[in-house]
């Protein structure tokens, strides 16, 4: 199946980038959609100089770089011409949910198979040490009550993954009118505690590894880890789940292929990514890096990405991001 960009330009880009970076067929390949550094180029680095390193892949991983659309460009390329090719693996992350669940991608989610996620940074809830908001549950009843006379903010703009995920905790705890939030956009998770902590903001969303020193240090209260378990590193943080609201809002690592891959090289590279979750190497170099290693692999790591940008889509459009 063939699936054309929306747009000249994007499909202009796509053609163009393919021609220049598309590798042999023969050859296992990682494409991180980004420059050389971040995220996704992390991911196919390390995942597959440890898939080599194991002995799960002949030879080397060639790692290609394909910047472009926050990861469009590589998925056009993907669908349109590489579907069934079982050797190529492609990084992902929430942030590349967030743009096909808003519709900045040539294609939707199920256009390709989702192989495997393999770590997080655990997305936190955060007040500061003198807030007068103690707890979730005192949040959420204030959310919903007089949402207007909260300012909140996080490292993203209206509709980005730190706004989407606090409103996801938002809606849970009974705020019908999620547009009635304020939010406040910072270059990063530190900036945006730093304001809070001089009194301009109330709460801030973000990634724990952003702003771990601060809890640290005692300057700031978190009111909820976004995770499924607790935090290792800060046992004592509270789940929202554990408070009765069930939202996770990791910033995810992981992969993806062809939409036509085969059954059977869609399961033998689950299989082998799940060995190589398991190994010393991968939980070291995860570690290291930030992440927490969380394993969602083959079928339940499909449906989680489409649930997941299901209920992105949904409040995107709650809040006027989409149509």
């Amino acid at each position: 199946m063939t699936i054309l960009a929306r747009t000249p330009a994007v499909f202009g880009l796509v053609m163009a980038t393919s021609v220049t970076f598309a590798a042999p067929a023969s050859a296992t390949e990682c494409i991180a959609p980004s420059n050389p550094g971040g995220g996704w180029d992390f991911t196919c680095r390390t995942i597959g100089r440890i898939l080599s390193e194991l002995d799960l892949v002949d030879g080397n991983v060639q790692v290609t770089n394909m910047p472009g659309g926050v990861g469009a460009v590589t998925y056009a390329m993907v669908v349109n011409e590489r579907p069934a090719d079982a050797d190529l693996i492609v990084a992902t992350s929430t942030v590349g949910i967030t743009q096909i669940a808003q519709g900045r991608y040539p294609a939707p989610v199920d256009a390709v198979r989702y192989l495997a996620m393999l770590g997080a940074d655990v997305g936190v809830i955060a007040v500061d040490d003198e807030s007068p908001i103690q707890s979730l549950e005192q949040l959420t009843e204030q959310m919903a009550s007089d949402p207007g006379a909260l300012v909140t903010a996080g490292s993203s703009g209206a509709g980005g993954w730190d706004h989407l995920r606090l409103l996801m905790v938002a809606r849970e705890g009974g705020l019908e009118d999620l547009s009635a939030l304020r939010w406040v956009q910072f270059d990063g998770g530190t900036d945006a505690v730093t304001q809070m902590m001089g009194g301009q903001i109330d709460v801030v969303s973000t990634d724990m590894g952003e702003i771990a020193g601060f809890v640290e240090s005692g300057d700031i209260r978190i009111l909820a880890a976004l995770s499924d378990e607790p935090i290792p590193a800060f046992p004592d943080i509270p789940t929202a789940k554990s408070q009765g609201v069930d939202v996770t809002g990791y910033n995810w690592r992981g992969l993806y292929t062809g939409g036509d891959v085969s059954d059977e090289d869609y399961d033998k590279w689950v299989a082998n990514l799940e060995t190589l979750y398991n190994s010393e190497e991968w939980q070291t170099a995860a570690k290291e890096s930030g992440l927490i290693p969380i394993w969602r692999g083959g079928a339940e790591f499909s449906e989680f990405v489409k649930s997941e940008a299901q209920v992105m889509e949904d409040i995107s459009r709650d809040i006027g991001v989409i149509q």
